[in-house]
């Protein structure tokens, strides 16, 4: 005879939602066990003196939930093996929020246990009665102990179990409030549809750990939301607004824009979140990185219009990029320090290459700068990628050198006032700076930035002078100039 294990729901608490079937297996079935005992159904249990083993115990030895559901599991299975037939009690339906009966479904046929499962009233039904919501409406069940922010959908009702404790609340607030406002009201439910037990209270979210009551029959319930402030924190409402401007019904300048025509606005978009940074702001980052979202999105609605790919693309190719490039983090491999790093990121790129049959010794070294990249940082991308290959200087000397040689170049053709000859040798001696940049390990597109921002700053203090002297530049000369260059030299 084949061994058997038939697990049941006990339904959510209240003696009235335990099924007829259910009842009647549990008084014939020899071999009984719960889950926990802790559950208002236990007390029938004893009113009909059934007896049973509970799990309760592995919580109390064992450090995770996870590591419960495996000893539960485990010690189920050995039990059927022993016993021929048993009966496994959970709360509500077997079905729902049980881990392990899952596990037993996946592991009883490779056992050669017969599985056999009978619901029951699940808290959800008392959920939906109590709590009053219908969930074709848009409903999601999410389980405290996995809970992100990624997960919650305010415009669907969301019910969050297993809060069996005031820290899996408070890790739950904590979660929330990465989303919601601190004051956003949430509902707490304790054993709903148990008579005598049953609480139900709304609280703002800031308090939802400072609440008493919570144990095995608690539930987390959020209402589902039309505020648009709340969808507007959505990258989906983004992906909607930019399908809208786009559409026939949108806006007329969006709908006119290609590839092309708005190339530039990348560019300059850029740009502003890069001055953003370099001033530190960070009310300025939010909006212009914001900016730079859009340019990304406006680009990919126009490929998704005519079918080539979508956004949700573009994010899958990313994160598929940066899991393969960081074997050190999401595989196997080792990184010790940033160079180790980049040297992963590295073999993975060149791997990407092999795999898209891209022959390596086919390809130029110095493939792989987009064109159009400044030429301060196009430079300094060319002469790296020809040092890995051992086209460089072995210190910074030769480099010195070569700046005073193209300086002396370039004052030859200002000499013999050779207009092309002098753009050609100023070219060659910002090259040969971009190479010292390297050697001292300083991007030269951020040192020159730097440089960009004290010249202005003090080419403001002499303006600031001149203003409170009540004079304009055609009233000063240079010598003056400089004297209020040297003065802002030496401020802070």
């Amino acid at each position: 005879m084949q061994p058997t294990i038939t697990v049941v729901g006990l339904g959510s608490g209240d003696a009235d939602q335990l099924t007829l079937g259910v009842w009647r297996k549990l008084q014939e079935t020899e071999h009984r066990f719960v889950r926990t005992d802790k559950h208002p159904m236990m007390r029938l249990f004893s009113e009909h003196n059934l007896t049973y083993d509970s799990f309760d115990s592995l919580y109390e030895q064992l450090d995770s939930f996870p590591d419960v559901y495996e000893a539960i599991t485990n010690a189920l299975i050995e039990q059927a093996k022993a016993k021929q037939s048993l009966i496994y009690a959970v709360p509500g339906h077997p079905m729902v929020a049980e881990r392990a009966v899952q596990l037993l479904r996946e592991r009883c046929p490779q056992h050669g246990i017969t599985l056999n499962i009978l619901g029951g009233e699940s808290f959800l039904d008392q959920a939906f009665t109590r709590l009053g919501f219908d969930p074709i409406e848009g409903f999601q069940l999410l389980d405290a102990a996995e809970l992100k922010p990624s997960l919650i959908r305010t415009e669907l009702h969301t019910v969050i179990g297993q809060v069996y404790d005031a820290f899996t609340a408070s890790d739950v607030k904590l979660t929330l409030m990465e989303l919601l406002p601190d004051d956003y009201p949430v509902t707490i439910g304790h054993a709903l549809g148990v008579p005598g037990e049953e609480q139900i209270l709304t609280v703002p979210l800031y308090e939802l750990d400072r609440t008493p009551g919570y144990g095995n029959l608690s539930l987390i319930w959020l209402p589902r939301s039309a505020d648009d402030r709340l969808r507007n924190r959505s990258f989906e409402r983004l992906h909607e607004i930019v399908a809208i401007l786009r559409s026939p019904e949108g806006c007329p300048w969006d709908k006119e824009q290609t590839h092309q025509s708005i190339r530039k606005n990348f560019i300059e978009e850029t740009y502003e979140a890069i001055e953003a940074l370099d001033n530190d702001d960070p009310d300025g980052m939010r909006e212009e990185f914001g900016d730079v979202i859009l340019q990304v999105m406006l680009h990919s609605q126009m490929e998704e219009e005519v079918g080539a790919f979508s956004v949700y693309d573009v994010i899958q190719t990313l994160n598929e990029k940066l899991l393969f490039r960081h074997p050190h983090v999401f595989g196997d491999a080792a990184a010790g320090d940033s160079r180790e790093a980049l040297q992963n990121w590295e073999q993975m790129k060149a791997e990407e290459k092999r795999r898209k049959g891209i022959d390596p010794t086919n390809a130029s070294q110095l493939d792989g700068i987009p064109p159009d990249l400044p030429a301060l940082m196009k430079a300094y991308k060319i002469q790296k990628k020809a040092a890995k290959v051992g086209f460089d200087w072995d210190d910074i000397e030769p480099v010195l050198d070569k700046i005073a040689e193209e300086l002396a170049e370039l004052r030859e053709a200002i000499e013999a006032k050779d207009a092309d000859e002098q753009a050609s040798e100023l070219g060659d001696l910002l090259f040969a700076a971009v190479n010292a940049a390297r050697f001292i390990h300083a991007d030269p597109e951020e040192a020159l930035a730097r440089t960009n921002m004290k010249f202005k700053k003090r080419f403001s203090y002499i303006e600031e002078q001149l203003r409170i002297s009540g004079r304009t530049f055609d009233q000063t000369d240079l010598t003056e100039m400089d004297r209020f260059w040297e003065e802002a030299k030496r401020l802070p």
